[in-house]
């Protein structure tokens, strides 16, 4: 993609500026953070370009732009009106979407909060860079707190952030550039920050020498009296929760700040423009599109920060509960909803997830219905895309749908088999690899639960088909752990014992008459609800390994003494096994 070169003089300033697009397109101006210059933006740029407008320049003190020596020539106030004059000489009287990464959302708070420019911007995102007003109070406000958990935040920002105290300190941070810091600076984006090719920077040494200003000028005196900032337009907080300078804890008022915020995590560290451009650019492009379609509330509400529910531990999360209709799936995406989650609720009864979904927004959700057959690959694979599509991806995968069959090898059918694997393990399967993708790709920390059973082990002469699917989810949530562990994703294996559900009724009795069927299922389900272990209880179950990354989650006595049984005593497991319990 061709870059367009543009200088812009301001007060004896000269600015350097690029551009890349087409001009007539929609506008989106990137900032850079410190000790970057526009070329930070460069890949995330080349992709917006094929459908934006898009423009970087080099803030004062970096890249080609001009390089003032006094300190106060750093002030905000100066910063905010270089953006001005960026805008006005390359897209005049036109609304624009800005961005801002590191200290380039710093400074870019000054001009979305107050200044001619506020009524042009249309939308901003805020990457890894807090307003510093808003800072302040935030500072102030845990300082004096009496709680000790909100001290402890201060005292972590305050590490985190040391690199400012340094800054402070004349000649200490322009000498540690001059003497060979511009040659490591590669070397440390590559090992600490992960940045695989860092490309060198001609100016580094400089834009790390001057920059350093910004923070000298500024910093202090925001901190210390900060003024009222609230935003007028939709601001999009991405938050790398990796990241090693800035906390997340630094945002969780900011919806006092903006009204219209969005919020989305990405696990990833601080330099999310140079390890994750084309998520990065995907995000722009999905929030400018809603913003200027007046779709914002319609596209983007599963990210809409509501206070009232931030506090809750899975707010915004997007949960994919299968066969949700009923049972154990219901009750999940119930319990998921209340703890603050989005919830989509796929069944193959279309009419009984939508009656979840129902519920699921009665308790302040967001909530979608799918009729999906879990069984059938291409439903799966529209199902993932949907998900992706529309919701950004899903943060939690519950792969619940299952079917019942009884019956010994010698009485199941091929049809049988196919119908039971193809249920329950090959939905697991689908669910499993194909969420577990997205999350990989979209570097979310997600969770993926498999419900398994207490058959899983827990041989029986009756139940070869179901105890065998239900083994192999369990060996496949196992195996499954251990492969995304490194990307951040748990896995957790529910194995429930003898749940009152709607599954005892549809369950299929091979080698008996109907009459004979219908006998045996209505003593099951006596015999089940005797027992009175709930799918509610199951869902806390599910919920709890969520939270706490259990591996493996047994539910009800009978479950937990059966796998006690089988690993301990396998001979009195296989006794057991011949006896004829199911019919």
């Amino acid at each position: 993609m061709t870059k367009t070169e543009h200088l812009i003089k301001r007060q004896g300033l000269t600015l350097y500026a690029v551009s890349w697009g087409n001009s007539q397109k929609t506008p989106i101006v990137l900032v850079h953070g410190y000790p970057d210059n526009h070329s930070v933006w460069q890949k995330v740029a080349e992709q917006l370009a094929r459908k934006y407008y898009v423009i970087s320049y080099d803030v004062r003190g970096a890249g080609q732009s001009d390089k003032p020596e006094r300190t106060a020539d750093y002030a905000m106030l100066h910063l905010a009106a270089d953006l001005q004059a960026v805008v006005n000489q390359l897209i005049p009287n036109r609304p624009f979407h800005l961005a801002g990464h590191d200290w380039g959302s710093i400074q870019s708070w000054e001009s979305v909060t107050s200044g001619p420019l506020q009524q042009r911007i249309a939308s901003y995102t805020t990457i890894s860079g807090p307003c510093l007003d808003h800072m302040g109070y935030w500072m102030r406000e845990h300082s004096l707190s009496s709680s000790l958990q909100d001290k402890a935040k201060v005292l972590k920002q305050v590490a985190s952030s040391w690199y400012i105290g340094m800054f402070q300190l004349p000649g200490l941070a322009p000498g540690a550039w001059n003497v060979g810091l511009d040659r490591l600076w590669p070397r440390y984006l590559q090992y600490r920050e992960g940045v695989e090719t860092p490309d060198a920077n001609p100016s580094q040494r400089d834009d790390g020498k001057y920059g350093v200003q910004l923070y000298r000028a500024n910093f202090r005196t925001k901190l210390l009296k900060p003024q009222q900032r609230p935003a007028q337009c939709p601001v999009q907080l991405i938050v790398p929760t990796q990241d090693n300078y800035v906390g997340t804890h630094l945002f969780d008022d900011l919806h006092r700040w903006v009204p219209q915020l969005y919020r989305r995590d990405v696990r990833a560290p601080h330099w999310v423009p140079l390890t994750h451009p084309q998520l990065l650019a995907q995000w722009l492009d999905e929030f400018v599109r809603a913003v200027d379609s007046n779709q914002l509330d319609e596209k983007c509400a599963h990210l809409r920060v509501q206070p009232e529910r931030e506090q809750l531990p899975l707010a915004r999360k997007i949960a994919v509960v299968t066969g949700a209709g009923s049972g154990i799936g219901r009750a999940t995406a119930l319990k998921l909803a209340s703890q603050g989650a989005h919830i989509v609720c796929t069944d193959i009864d279309e009419a009984s997830a939508a009656e979840t979904a129902e519920a699921c927004r009665g308790l302040g959700s967001e909530a979608w219905s799918q009729a999906v057959d879990v069984s059938a690959t291409k439903a799966m694979e529209t199902l993932a895309r949907w998900v992706e599509r529309e919701l950004g991806g899903a943060d939690l995968v519950i792969n619940n749908a299952g079917v019942g069959f009884a019956g010994g090898v010698l009485d199941t059918s091929v049809t049988d088999w196919n119908r039971v694997l193809k249920v329950n393990l090959w939905g697991v399967i689908h669910g499993s690899r194909l969420f577990a993708e997205q999350m990989r790709r979209q570097q979310r920390s997600g969770h993926i639960v498999n419900v398994a059973s207490a058959a899983a082990f827990a041989p029986n002469r009756r139940l070869a088909a179901y105890a065998t699917s239900k083994a192999a989810v369990f060996m496949l949530s196992e195996c499954l752990r251990a492969e995304l562990a490194e990307h951040g994703i748990g896995v957790s294996a529910i194995c429930p014992g003898l749940v009152s559900t709607n599954i005892i009724n549809t369950t299929t009795f091979a080698g008996v008459s109907a009459d004979e069927q219908a006998r045996i299922r209505a003593k099951n389900d006596a015999l089940y609800r005797k027992r009175n272990l709930t799918p509610e209880m199951v869902a806390e179950a599910i919920y709890d390994a969520i939270r706490h990354n259990h591996a493996v989650t047994l539910v009800g006595a009978e479950a937990s003494a059966l796998r006690l049984t089988h690993r301990l005593a396998p001979a009195l497991s296989r006794e057991l096994a011949k006896l004829d319990l199911a019919y």
